[in-house]
């Protein structure tokens, strides 16, 4: 009791002391003042106001594009256009040089010659192990890739083409 008597004292004293604490600078609640509008920097038109200038360039733990290995599959045995409801869907079929292909594609040839003529042009490209396979017959060798194609795109165009290492195979619009 001879101890807590001081002690509540002294605490007491102190307290009131601190009655200017709500203005008090070492108040955390005081270390900035209240908001207020400012103009904005970036316009309103803007639409990509929050993406960084800098954002084509990799950051550091990005790893680098991978290099494309891919060549024009063989031969083009079947191409196909099924109409959609949302546009179309080309199906295209062929045969690869050896067995083992893989990740097939319908990578689309872009050109302002192609566009200004109404042609949609694709090459039919695939990967093959690093390491030698067996040409094995040519229904092992097949391989398909099929590719959506939108209403938009289709606009203008009178011919689709679907080239190989060989031959080309096209359809035209009726």
């Amino acid at each position: 009791m001879h101890k807590t008597l001081p002690v509540l004292m002294i605490s007491t004293m102190a307290l009131s002391a601190c009655s200017n604490w709500s203005n008090s600078s070492a108040n955390p609640s005081n270390w900035f003042g209240s908001s207020t509008p400012s103009p904005s920097e970036v316009s309103a038109d803007d639409a990509n106001a929050l993406v960084p200038e800098n954002a084509d360039k990799k950051g550091l733990f990005e790893r680098p594009d991978a290099e494309d290995n891919s060549v024009p599959i063989a031969v083009i045995n079947e191409l196909r256009i099924d109409p959609t409801s949302t546009g179309a869907i080309i199906y295209a079929a062929g045969t690869a040089i050896r067995q083992g292909a893989f990740n097939a594609q319908l990578a689309r040839v872009r050109s302002e010659e192609l566009s200004k003529n109404g042609v949609m042009e694709f090459t039919f490209r695939v990967d093959y192990p690093d390491y030698a396979t067996a040409q094995g017959t040519e229904r092992s060798r097949m391989v398909s890739e099929a590719v959506n194609v939108s209403r938009k795109e289709l606009e203008g165009i009178r011919l689709v083409r679907v080239k190989g290492q060989q031959n080309a195979l096209e359809s035209r619009r009726r």
